[in-house]
């Protein structure tokens, strides 16, 4: 059985008609060829496919795309502005925030709804809005070192 999805992703407005078990992941992935977002666990629990739909973080394995129909997406692919590294994408590299990148793309996208809600966070409520995010390559700590520079840079 088929469905037609349309949404708005990374402010571009997109549709297409896909099956109606085909996950939002798989939707970025496979219909608009965003490879971004990650597929890790395919349960929902590492994080690595996260994007925001409508500007909250949703796990994009978990999703159908027909739930997604009328909602605006932002995916990795979305942070960068004119093709420049955004201030979080900036202070993640500056603090060398990742090894692999697999996890990258969760990461980004969480810590993106954080910096828009809590400009401002401690780094306690940094470590708790990641605690959802899996990464198996650092020990955290210049992933929490990067979103605590990225507030500062944003705020400057």
């Amino acid at each position: 059985m088929s469905v037609e999805v349309t949404v708005t992703v990374n402010g571009e407005y997109h549709s297409a008609v896909v099956d109606t078990r085909q996950t939002l992941a798989d939707f970025l992935r496979q219909e608009l060829g965003l490879t971004g977002t990650h597929l890790g666990c395919e349960h929902g629990v590492c994080g690595s496919c996260t994007v925001l739909v409508d500007g909250a973080s949703a796990r994009s394995c978990l999703m159908l795309a027909a739930q997604a129909t009328g909602t605006e997406i932002t995916t990795i692919e979305g942070l960068a502005v004119d093709g420049e590294l955004n201030e979080l994408q900036q202070a993640m590299r500056d603090n060398h925030g990742f090894q692999c990148g697999f996890c990258t793309p969760g990461f980004m996208m969480t810590a993106t709804e954080l910096l828009r809600e809590n400009p401002y966070p401690s780094e306690a409520e940094v470590r708790e809005a990641i605690s959802g995010n899996i990464c198996r390559c650092t020990g955290y700590q210049s992933i929490v070192n990067g979103i605590m520079q990225a507030a500062e840079l944003i705020h400057e």
